[in-house]
């Protein structure tokens, strides 16, 4: 492959790549910019929020990724929260 060939190949690619971040920039929705502030609760709090609804029964939702959420702290010691409306929005969906 001579230098020229190398060049132009080059070239082809990035303009590849413009055109790429082109559209995405186009298709892409800007961030939301809500103020709002997320409530999240432990998961001895999911399980107070909802009558008949276990501790154990929110772990497990928890460890099979059907809720959504965060660790605090390090390793398996850290508290686990969950976002209040994706609790519910959950139960509404199984409901």
């Amino acid at each position: 492959m001579t230098m020229r060939n190398k060049q132009e190949l080059i070239q082809q690619v990035v303009n590849l790549l413009t055109a790429m971040i082109e559209v995405e920039e186009l298709t892409s929705s800007p961030p939301p910019t809500s103020n709002e502030q997320v409530e999240m609760l432990t998961i001895k709090e999911c399980a107070q929020q909802v009558s008949g609804l276990s501790e154990h029964t929110v772990r497990q939702l928890v460890l099979q990724n059907k809720l959504p959420h965060i660790r605090t702290g390090q390793g398996k010691r850290g508290k686990i929260l969950v976002p209040k409306s994706a609790l519910l929005d959950y139960l509404r969906s199984v409901a």
